[in-house]
């Protein structure tokens, strides 16, 4: 049943705009006047697909982003309707109904309409990459070749939400740094365009030899009040020949090196990749994913070009008949605890669980090192500028103060 976009008004006269599933627009009329709410426009599934195709502000990329919590919330709610026997076609309609945002309502109606068409889901979620990736998909596919698919939606859940919550606590932990060092450079602007050199006209008619400090910092506060705008186009050029740096395959390569031994950040980051690689893969053999296969999707979501190399030529040498171990231990990237546990998981045939293991450990690492973290950048910013701050009083009252001596004496 295609998803319709509708301009209408309410039973109080206030203008309403919103999606709605429905065989026909005269169907979908008639559903919504029986809701109180009068029809003033459609648009039809071919049209809304052009629309979408044609919204490119960003305001609408924002909002129509699907980020990992609201495709987690969505996959539970898919494991519960499934799980409690409801035909997957009906269970698909139910969350249709369900889902608020805009554009997975969208995608999932799609979704609904290829499964009623015959089309199997995992083939149906694929027709939307940008929504449900390799990994998404192959465990779908997986569940329903095995007969499975309630079990996989609720791995797959679990999976969703546990990366949605790690990076939850990631980005919530670092906003504060962040926001703090905007907010200080901004005051630093401030000070020295605005600030400093009306503070500093008073040395202007003075004959007296003022401080180095003093000196520096005029000179400092002079070139950022005429030079703004020269800082600025270095910063925005700097940055912008970074990320073109980076999107080549040799800068990706060389950073994602750089990455794994920056020093504090380096080990964040190597255990960010492997607590990623553990919980994919176990989840993935879980859900009864081959292991040649489940390692190529694992490769491409570490995150990590020098790891993904790693992992890929561990998936060589299993192909040869090798342990998964031995060449996460060769490489020298991987940890001792990781290539130990996967070892005697393989000599167990408990795998998925020593994975399991392993991503849980290092999760718990993750959390810790970011606190950690945290709470060593806090001190060190508030010292920092107060350092500035301190640097810039004193040089201003130095000078004053000499003056007062000279006009004493």
């Amino acid at each position: 049943m295609p998803v319709f976009e509708y301009k209408a008004y309410d039973a109080q006269g206030k203008a309403i705009q919103g999606l709605r599933e429905a065989d026909s627009p005269k169907a979908l009329r008639s559903v919504l006047r029986r809701d109180g709410v009068f029809l003033t426009e459609v648009l039809g599934e071919q049209q809304v697909k052009a629309q979408q195709a044609r919204e490119v502000s960003v305001r609408r990329w924002m909002v129509g982003r699907v980020g990992p919590v609201n495709l987690a919330i969505a996959t539970r709610q898919l494991s519960v309707l499934v799980g409690a026997g409801i035909p997957l076609v009906e269970a698909l309609t139910a969350l249709v109904d369900q889902v608020e945002h805009e554009r997975l309502k969208r995608v999932l109606g799609d979704v609904k309409q290829r499964v009623n068409e015959g089309a199997a889901l995992a083939d149906a979620l694929a027709a939307h990459p940008r929504v449900f990736s390799t990994l998404y998909v192959n465990m779908i596919r997986a569940g329903e070749h095995s007969g499975a698919l309630e079990v996989v939606l609720v791995r797959l859940a679990d999976f969703t939400e546990s990366q949605a919550r790690l990076r939850s606590k990631i980005m919530g932990t670092m906003a504060y740094p962040a926001a703090m060092m905007v907010i200080g450079s901004v005051i630093l602007g401030v000070l020295f365009t605005v600030v400093i050199p009306k503070i500093t006209k008073i040395f202007e008619d003075t004959k007296a030899q003022l401080p180095w400090n003093t000196r520096a910092l005029i000179a400092a506060s002079h070139f950022v009040a005429d030079y703004w705008w020269l800082l600025l186009a270095l910063v925005v050029l700097s940055i912008w020949g970074f990320v073109r740096w980076r999107r080549t395959p040799a800068g990706r390569a060389a950073w994602d090196r750089a990455a794994l031994r920056f020093w504090i950040f380096g080990p964040l980051t190597r255990q960010i990749a492997i607590s990623r690689f553990a919980r994919t893969l176990s989840t993935l053999l879980r859900s009864g994913v081959p292991l040649l296969t489940a390692m190529e999707i694992v490769k491409n979501i570490v995150g990590n070009t020098r790891l993904a190399d790693v992992i890929d030529q561990a998936r060589d040498a299993i192909r040869e008949g090798e342990s998964i171990a031995a060449p996460l231990k060769r490489s020298g990237e991987f940890p001792p605890l990781v290539y130990h546990m996967v070892a005697i998981g393989e000599r167990s045939g408990a795998l998925e669980e020593m994975l399991g293991n392993v991503a849980k450990a290092y999760e718990d690492q993750v959390e810790t090192t970011v606190s950690a973290l945290t709470s060593l950048l806090e001190p060190l910013m508030i010292v920092a500028m107060g350092v500035v701050v301190a640097f810039i009083v004193f040089s201003v009252l130095l000078p004053i103060l000499q003056i007062n001596n000279l006009a004493g004496g």
